[in-house]
């Protein structure tokens, strides 16, 4: 059975001072993570439209997003960035409802 591909989709745009903190304080840090393993980061600019790839809940209309998307649909979401606490914690439990992880990789640390 083909593994399921589960990536976090980020919805930002130029000049989203929200979207700069987040760059700058988990940015970096993301792919080396659990989570950031399995769900890598990909990102989009709002301002040239939203992916006609992924089957999304709603329409994007704050910077930043950050989709859950599980092979091309929306899974859950996280509206703003309301700081590296409470982000860690939102994407965990999206992530933890998403269904099992079929490769849990980083959680031996």
């Amino acid at each position: 059975m083909a593994q399921a591909e589960t990536f976090l989709l980020m919805a930002e745009e130029e000049g989203c001072s929200w979207c700069a903190r987040w760059n700058a304080e988990i940015g970096p840090i993301y792919p080396k993570t659990a989570e950031g393993q399995n769900a890598p980061l990909r990102r989009f600019d709002l301002r040239k439209g939203q992916p006609d790839y992924i089957a999304l809940k709603s329409a994007v209309r704050f910077t930043p997003t950050f989709i859950l998307v599980k092979e091309t649909e929306e899974i859950a979401r996280i509206e703003g960035y309301p700081g590296e606490e409470l982000f860690w914690w939102q994407l965990s439990v999206m992530l933890k409802r998403s269904g099992p992880q079929e490769q849990q990789k980083g959680n031996d640390q």
